[in-house]
This record gives structure tokens, C-alpha cells and sequence, in this order.
């Protein structure tokens, strides 16, 4: 069976066994989301970060302190995702696939909207999703652009980029335009030094991509936002998802389509 046959609970059973894999193309027709986890006491300057900032960081749903599932997730969010970053004081202590060990009863589970929800809907349109044609993980850049600071939360946009021939970003724009609660349409298309992007071969996450003849490189707000936010931040400690590793769902791409 294709992986993207997969129902969430078969993947999701799939990376609690141990698999760790980007999960772009992964359980076609189901959302994805990116994860952040913090103690609850910076909960509310995070949820007001995520308002002010609502490109990169679209909250699709808040847990309550120390829930493990919700309305979205028949599951475990400590033990359902391929693999988990933990920050401690801002710096990255590990790497992993379960972070039951570090789990507190204070802590809030932010899922926040993914941009793997709207690749279903590039390729029916005949756009090219160049990241999932090559079998790696989509390349993520930090910019020299700012998001709006909320409270002890700070920190610059991350965006993701595909390649898309020039006579379809029109398309792409239309097409993703339609999903605003998944980062919504291209924060920027073209010359990536106009984000303070040197290097489209050198990604900060994932990894690079071909960018062939004709074709321009579009860049989306991107879920490792937040992340960015920590590492400058510096909380004592936050939970996410590995860029790229994602929380496969149980909601429906269709339910975040707009007309």
C-alpha cells in the first residue's frame, strides 16, 4: 500500500513503532500539522504570537495543559509524530521519536497549520511539488524578515519553498490561496535575496531541491516558525515537531478549503 493510502491511525501507529520519514505525501486527503509544545505559563504570549503572525503560524487547534489528544488527534502527540525536537533554555537537547520522558502536566500543545494540506490540491492542478517528486524533505529558509513580538515570544519568519514553472505560479497562487488556515498563499515569489536568502542550495531545514530552466522559486509562511521563535526566545523548554516530521491528523484537507 502507497503511504499516502494510509488512514492517520496507520501512519500514526507507523511512527510510534518507530519509523522516522517526512510525511510529505503521507495519508492523502488528511491535514497535517506542525506541533509546539510549552509550559503553560508562556501559553498566551505564544497564542497572541500566533495572532499576530497568523501566515506562519495558523493555530489549528490548542490543547488543553497536559492533554495528549484532542478533537483533531484520536492519539497521543507525545508518541504519534516520525520524530520530535526538544529545546532546552532555546538550544536543541535532542532529537527523537517519543518525548513521553520529558512530558509535564503543564505543558500546551499548539497545532498549527501545515502546508504539506494544500499538495494534494497543487498536483490535481498540474503544478509540480518538486520536494515530493524527489523523495526528500521540503527546504526551509530563515529570512531577514521580522514577525510581530508577543510578550517573551520573538523571532524572525521561516519560509518553505517549491519550485514552480512560470507559466503556473499564477496557479499555485489561486490554489493555495484557497487554504488561509495552512499558511494561505506565497509570501513572496522569485529572487530569494529579497528574503535574505543567499544560498537556494544551503536550506536552514530539510533539504535542497532542483530548480530547473523556466522555473521560479516560490516561497510559503512556514510552521517552523515558531521554532525560530524558541531558539531566539530561549524558554526552558519547548517541544516540536522535527521540520518536515509531521503530525498526520484526523481532519480533513477539505475542511480548511475556502471558496
Amino acid at each position: 500500500m502507497s503511504v499516502a493510502d494510509l488512514t492517520p491511525t496507520e501512519a500514526r501507529a507507523r511512527f510510534r513503532d518507530g519509523l522516522v520519514t517526512p510525511t510529505a505525501g503521507w495519508c492523502a486527503g488528511w491535514t497535517q500539522a506542525n506541533l509546539l509544545v510549552l509550559p503553560r505559563e508562556l501559553a498566551y504570549d505564544f497564542l497572541l504570537f500566533a495572532q499576530r503572525n497568523p501566515v506562519p503560524c495558523p493555530v489549528l487547534d490548542v490543547l488543553d495543559p497536559g492533554a495528549v489528544a484532542g478533537p483533531l488527534l484520536d492519539g497521543d502527540v507525545r508518541t504519534d509524530l516520525p520524530a520530535y525536537r526538544v529545546y532546552v533554555d532555546g538550544e536543541l537537547a535532542e532529537e527523537v521519536g517519543d518525548v513521553r520522558s520529558w512530558w509535564r502536566d503543564d505543558l500546551v500543545s499548539f497545532l498549527i497549520g501545515c502546508s504539506f494540506t494544500f499538495e494534494d490540491a497543487l498536483l490535481e492542478a498540474g503544478v509540480p511539488v518538486r520536494h515530493v517528486e524527489q523523495g526528500v524533505n521540503v527546504p526551509m529558509y530563515v529570512t531577514d524578515r521580522r514577525c510581530r513580538p508577543a510578550g517573551a515570544i520573538s523571532g524572525p519568519l521561516v519560509v518553505s519553498m517549491r519550485p514552480v514553472p512560470a507559466e503556473q505560479v499564477a496557479t499555485a497562487v489561486r490554489v493555495t490561496s484557497r487554504y488561509p488556515a495552512v499558511h494561505g498563499a506565497p509570501v513572496h515569489v522569485g529572487d530569494p535575496g529579497a528574503l535574505g536568502i543567499a544560498d537556494l542550495a544551503a536550506p536552514d531545514f530539510g533539504d535542497p531541491v532542483d530548480v530547473r530552466p523556466g522555473e521560479v522559486p516560490v516561497f510559503w509562511g512556514c510552521g517552523v516558525t515558531p521554532q525560530a521563535a524558541v531558539m531566539e526566545s530561549r524558554p526552558a523548554l519547548a517541544i516540536a515537531h522535527a521540520p518536515g516530521h509531521m503530525l498526520v491528523t484526523d481532519a480533513r484537507d477539505s475542511a480548511y478549503l475556502v471558496p
